[in-house]
């Protein structure tokens, strides 16, 4: 059916999506029009906020510098990769280092030139969230507590380019962002446990390998309790709409987190364990449609 050529193209392909995470991508794209259209441009017409340039604009920005972000975080954990995902690392290496770092250059380039079209601050913005992840990548990761603060706030940072595009300071954002912030930091840190055995080869300072396991499972289960305030403000004081639903789901979940994190002590615990919370935060890119379904129904 493809020739050897043809073969190798697509493999160099599917290498390269692996490297940029494009799924994790794509899932960020949708978080910022959602969260455009039902949190933070909710009194415009819904035509109005999908056919906005400028908005069209920082999405695409966004998207190439967290790709380029990938490729530098691949780059640099190239040998720990190895140890902890080593089918993955397989597929990542069909494609040299050389080439990365030309994707990552030219992607950082045209994330700096889109943003040009928007507004020098637009420029500025996306300069620092540059040099914030490769400095991560290059110094921070390696430190404990530090390393986990800098990767979720690099994690949120595409959000706050929407946000302060739209100029949207109602307090329910801030709270909806405390919550993402907390759940975050729980993936973080549950990728830490997940992957101690390469971290502590190569010498990364993360918290599980400086302060233990058991040190980690506490500071979980303080962030689990911390998330109940946000998710209890939401409900009790705020108009979320349908999106309760989704917030009884995320009380659920983490209790049955909680219940398997004080069991687990293997690689495979830990993976089951941060796939919860991806589970948690891909499903509430798309319950933020239930915000307000009358936005969708009334243009179908």
């Amino acid at each position: 059916m493809f020739s050897r050529k043809q073969k190798h193209i697509i493999l160099k392909f599917f290498s390269m999506f692996s490297v940029v995470r494009g799924y994790n991508i794509l899932i960020v794209v949708i978080a910022q029009y959602l969260t455009s259209v039902f949190i933070l441009a909710h009194n415009k017409p819904l035509k109005e906020v999908l056919f906005d340039l400028n908005l069209l604009v920082l999405v695409l920005a966004s998207a190439a510098t967290i790709a380029a972000g990938y490729i530098i975080n691949n780059f640099y954990d190239s040998e720990k990769d190895l140890i902890n995902r080593p089918q993955k690392s397989k597929l990542d290496r069909l494609i040299s280092q050389n080439t990365k770092l030309s994707f990552y250059f030219v992607l950082n380039f045209s994330a700096v030139i889109m943003a040009s079209y928007v507004s020098f601050n637009a420029v500025l913005f996306f300069s620092f969230y540059i040099f914030g992840i490769w400095f991560y990548s290059h110094k921070l990761k390696k430190l404990p507590f530090i390393g986990n603060l800098t990767s979720t706030i690099l994690a949120i940072i595409p959000f706050f380019a929407i946000f302060l595009y739209y100029r949207n300071f109602e307090s329910v954002i801030f709270v909806h962002a405390i919550f993402l912030f907390l759940i975050i930091s729980m993936r973080e840190l549950t990728k830490d446990l997940e992957n101690m055995k390469g971290d502590l080869l190569l010498n990364y300072k993360t918290i599980p390998i400086v302060y233990g396991e058991k040190a980690s499972k506490i500071m979980l289960t303080v962030l689990i309790i911390l998330t109940s305030i946000p998710v209890y403000l939401l409900l009790a004081h705020f108009d979320v709409g349908h999106m309760y639903l989704f917030f009884f789901l995320s009380v659920i979940l983490l209790l049955l987190f909680l219940l398997l994190l004080w069991k687990s002590n293997t690689k495979t615990h830990y993976l089951i364990l941060h796939n919860i919370l991806k589970f948690i935060i891909v499903a509430g890119v798309f319950c933020i449609v239930l915000i307000n379904v009358n936005v969708v129904l009334n243009h179908i």
